[in-house]
């Protein structure tokens, strides 16, 4: 079942439901669910084929600009926020594709690299990606924003991290807990 909830009169999708945003309000839906996102929570920007979404724990948004515009204003948005940061995945599939069979994929690619923003990105087959979906939102929310590109392989997946801990953070504590336990296990008891 679609629950909907309407705020500031607009209407934000939730637990599956997806909803056309006209103009630019389709911003405002994806800032609101961002805002409720948080570590291993996903945000997929997709192409115009890529099926709909209508599972728990998928919220779903349909923009009505390209992949490029939808990605440079997530990210935007991520940036301004201290809690989380992306990891940013796109298909392996996009760096094989050639114009002169799939025309405009050389202009979205110079789209697609400005909007990144100069953030790295993991390269992973498309269906490794979908599946990888699959196992993450039995656990995790995910954002879905549906786009009109009509370019395969051009979907673009962020995972979000930690703004404010990286991995190197992480392995630094678990060095120092490892170290403490062996401290105390190599201390000789009297």
């Amino acid at each position: 079942m679609c629950q909907c909830f309407i705020v500031l009169g607009l209407a934000v999708s939730s637990l599956g439901c997806g909803l056309m945003f006209p103009g630019n309000t389709w911003k405002i839906a994806v800032a609101n669910q961002t805002e409720q996102l948080g570590y291993r929570n996903w945000i997929v920007i997709t192409e115009a084929s890529l099926p709909a979404q209508n599972r728990p724990g998928i919220h779903q948004v349909n923009a009505n600009v390209d992949i490029p515009e939808v990605l440079d204003y997530v990210i935007g948005t991520l940036e301004q926020t201290q809690r989380v940061r992306p990891q940013l995945y796109l298909t392996r599939e996009l760096r094989s594709l050639e114009n002169e069979q799939t025309p405009g994929i050389d202009q979205f690619r110079k789209q697609l690299k400005t909007s990144l923003r100069y953030h790295e990105t993991t390269e992973l087959d498309q269906q490794s990606l979908l599946t990888l979906m699959e196992d993450v939102r039995s656990s995790f929310d995910v954002l879905v924003i549906r786009t009109p590109t009509a370019l395969p392989y051009t979907s673009v997946f962020i995972e979000l991290q930690p703004g404010y801990w990286d991995a190197e953070s992480e392995a630094r504590l678990r060095e120092r807990i490892t170290r403490e336990r062996m401290d105390k296990l190599v201390r000789p008891t009297m």
